[in-house]
Formats: structure tokens, C-alpha cells, sequence
């Protein structure tokens, strides 16, 4: 069975949380393929679900907004493997970075810094130099 759901730090989504789908996978094979499900699909009630504390809940919601079907659950596929034990794993896996990254705390808010003195003079100088470069480049006119 693969690993529990680890999202951040301590916060685990329990198993019963989780629905698991199990179909056939598209694409090359042979004679097993055609009798195997292995494509999983995991089903995750973000709305519903007591594992998140609520700040890091409604992040989620507002994050992941535009993946959630009917406005509660997240979908996850995967079919890469041909063995359905690695593609639960790929599936909880994905479902696990998904909600790390919904549920980060926004980044800090960049403070406006000016430029230095020495850092515009600097500027000014290498604007000159190029200019004279390109300058000397040129036709002399006589």
C-alpha cells in the first residue's frame, strides 16, 4: 500500500478521505492490458475535508478554484506505469504536491528599494562608453 498523504509538516489527509477509481489505461500493451485496471484515479473532498486547518482549507479552495469538480473535489489521474501499486503511488504523490503548493503561505511582500547613488553613476558611465564604442564605429566625415 502506498504511503500515507503527507501534505506540509505534520498535516497527514487520512485514508478514508480518500476515494480510489481503478479502469483500464489507454495505449500499447498486449493481451494483459485488456484485462487489467491500472489507470487510478484519486478523488480527494477538498470542501468536505477535516485533515486541513481552515486556513490552509480555504487557501486550497481559492487556489485550486479552476481543478476542483463541482466546486469540492480534486481529481488526480495517473496511467504511466503498467502496474496499478506504482500508478496509486504516482497518484498520491501528485495529490500530496498539489496541495503542499495550494496550501503554502503566499510569498513576502517585496519592499521598494532606490537605486544608489554609485549603482546610477555606474549605469551612466557604461551608457557613455557604449555610446563611444558605437560612435568610433562610424565613417569619419571630412
Amino acid at each position: 500500500m502506498p504511503e500515507p498523504l503527507r501534505v506540509r509538516g505534520s498535516v497527514v489527509v487520512p485514508d478514508a478521505e480518500l476515494q480510489w477509481r481503478f479502469s483500464r489505461s489507454s495505449g500499447p500493451g498486449g493481451q494483459h492490458v485488456n484485462t487489467s485496471d491500472t489507470q487510478v484515479e484519486l478523488r480527494y473532498d477538498l470542501a468536505a475535508s477535516d485533515a486541513l486547518p481552515p486556513v490552509w482549507k480555504e487557501r486550497a479552495l481559492e487556489r485550486l478554484a479552476g481543478r476542483l469538480v463541482d466546486g469540492r473535489f480534486l481529481v488526480v489521474r495517473a496511467s504511466e506505469h503498467r502496474s496499478q501499486l506504482r500508478n496509486r503511488e504516482m497518484a498520491v504523490a501528485r495529490l500530496a504536491a498539489l496541495l503542499g503548493e495550494a496550501t503554502a503561505p503566499p510569498p513576502k511582500a517585496r519592499r521598494k528599494t532606490k537605486p544608489t547613488r554609485g549603482m546610477i553613476e555606474r549605469r551612466l558611465e557604461n551608457k557613455r562608453h557604449r555610446a563611444q564604442l558605437k560612435q568610433g564605429r562610424s565613417r569619419p566625415d571630412y
